[in-house]
């Protein structure tokens, strides 16, 4: 059993195994009863760690020195490994990653529901493992976040008559974790296929060379906020540069820019938004150039998406996911289905040619308005969408006027399903429930309570954002006869 010893104030564990990783990304060690989670740790590595933070049962820390690589450890790919709040499990191998995915599901279901896992199916992983988001979100900043070397050249503007002009403090790219008004500046992200690299990176050059404020966080000065790109299977792009007040003559100036720079981007908009917060559901989308959205496509279907539109941020894996949900739902064609959370309406739309008919809900009405579209866009006629609080919606009228449901899709925000929705699906009792989640936790919960009508039949990993802990888990739960 490893000791610890002291150095100062220091508190050294030696040779700590670790044996587990958790869902920030970090490596789990035991030393007595203390549980130690430690940074850019792999399960099967042997270090050193030195605690940095500790409480009554756990501990944080960093490793000191590694004793014995673990088999799992990879070199991270990306230059901001440890630094960025994404990607934390790129230090460990790819197939190692989807191990511990499908352990975690695993460990959720059994502990929360008292599932039964002993089928529980492969989890299915990522065809592509980097450049596979289809959006992201770019914050500008004028508090960059400094790493050691910075630390030193500030450190040396101490001694010297003036700052350093080298020393740039404007940023444009990712929160760090736990600092909100911190931002890394990105140079090459591996999440998304180009152009967004370059167009990041011009970007920032031309805010920089043509004077525009970046803005500050805590004192909400600046006018440059956010950067938003969106890419698509079809090879459309769209480009969302958002405000924090209205100075035409920047505004036109970075537009036009982008406009003659980058001929490739088929939606080129912009957002003034004056809040002192960075959601834009409520803001006006200003179109400089091109159309107002981007089209996707998946299975001969086409999706139009807007700035504010909800779709996977994976597409390749997105049309892995639906097909799973809908072999899961066994549909013969004569079925009644209700698809919960519908967002933009893209599984109802998937799965409309098999069935009778789709009632789909959803709380934002701008969804809705594209699931709408997007039914047209297709010549689907057997659907129906409506926009509402779940909750509120999914009502004993609802239900009386649409029909009880053959089968219910439902794919809730992390947050899981609203213990009224829940009841409501019990008091329903349709055949089969097909539940797709992105948190198995908040899943779990829902199953605790929905295994008092409905038995688990299959369940199903899916790994739509590799390098991270998340994961998508699609489980079918059929009616118990009495």
């Amino acid at each position: 059993m490893s000791r610890n010893r002291k150095a100062g104030t220091v508190t050294i564990i030696p040779n700590l195994s670790i044996i587990d990783i958790a869902e920030e990304g970090k490596g789990v060690g035991k030393a007595d009863e203390l549980v130690v989670f430690v940074e850019k740790a792999v399960p099967g590595d042997v270090v050193d760690v030195r605690i940095v933070k500790k409480k009554k049962n756990f501990a944080e820390a960093v490793i000191e020195n590694i004793h014995q690589k673990s088999e799992l450890r990879t070199d991270p790919f990306c230059q901001h490994f440890g630094t960025c709040g994404g990607c934390k499990w790129q230090h460990m191998e790819y197939d190692a990653q989807l191990k511990f995915k499908y352990k975690n599901v695993e460990a959720a279901l059994q502990r929360l529901a008292k599932i039964d896992t002993t089928g529980m199916e492969p989890i299915l992983g990522s065809a592509e493992n980097k450049y596979y988001r289809n959006k992201l979100e770019y914050t500008f900043s004028n508090k960059r976040w400094l790493n050691k070397q910075d630390m030193a050249e500030r450190s040396e503007e101490m001694d010297t008559d003036g700052p350093n002009p080298d020393l740039e403090m404007n940023a444009l790219g990712f929160h760090v974790p736990l600092r909100f008004d911190k931002i890394l500046d990105v140079q090459h992200c591996y999440l998304q296929a180009e152009p967004s690299n370059k167009i990041r990176n011009q970007v920032r050059e031309y805010a920089l060379t043509a004077g525009l404020t970046f803005y500050d966080l805590r004192n909400h000065e600046g006018n440059l906020r956010n950067l938003i790109i969106r890419t698509s299977t079809t090879g459309e792009v769209m480009v969302v540069v958002v405000f924090a007040y209205v100075e035409q003559e920047q505004i036109n100036g970075l537009m036009e820019y982008l406009k003659v720079n980058f001929p490739e981007v088929t939606s080129l908009m912009y957002i003034v938004n004056q809040k002192k917060n960075d959601t834009i559901f409520d803001q006006e989308v200003i179109t400089y150039a091109g159309r107002d959205y981007i089209f996707e496509q998946m299975e001969g279907l086409k999706f139009k998406i807007g700035a504010k539109s909800f779709y996977q941020t994976n597409s390749d894996q997105a049309y892995e996911l639906y097909k799973i949900t809908k072999e899961f739902a066994g549909f013969a064609g004569d079925e009644l289905v209700y698809d919960l959370y519908t967002g933009a309406g893209t599984i109802a739309n998937f799965v409309a040619s098999s069935v009778k008919q789709v009632v789909g809900i959803e709380y934002v009405p701008t969804a809705i308005e594209d699931a709408k579209f997007n039914s047209a866009l297709n010549g689907i006629e057997n659907t129906i969408f409506y926009a509402g609080d779940m909750k509120d919606i999914l009502t004993r009228e609802f239900i009386d006027e649409h029909g009880k449901p053959d089968v219910v899709i439902t794919d809730p925000p992390r947050a899981g399903m609203h213990a009224d929705v829940v009841a409501r699906l019990l008091e329903m009792e349709a055949d089969k429930i097909v539940y797709v989640s992105c948190n198995a936790a908040t899943q779990a919960r829902d199953l605790a309570l929905l295994k008092e009508k409905y038995d688990v039949v299959r369940i199903k990993p899916v790994d739509m954002f590799p390098h991270t802990q998340h994961v998508e888990n699609v489980v079918l739960l059929k009616l118990i006869v009495a």
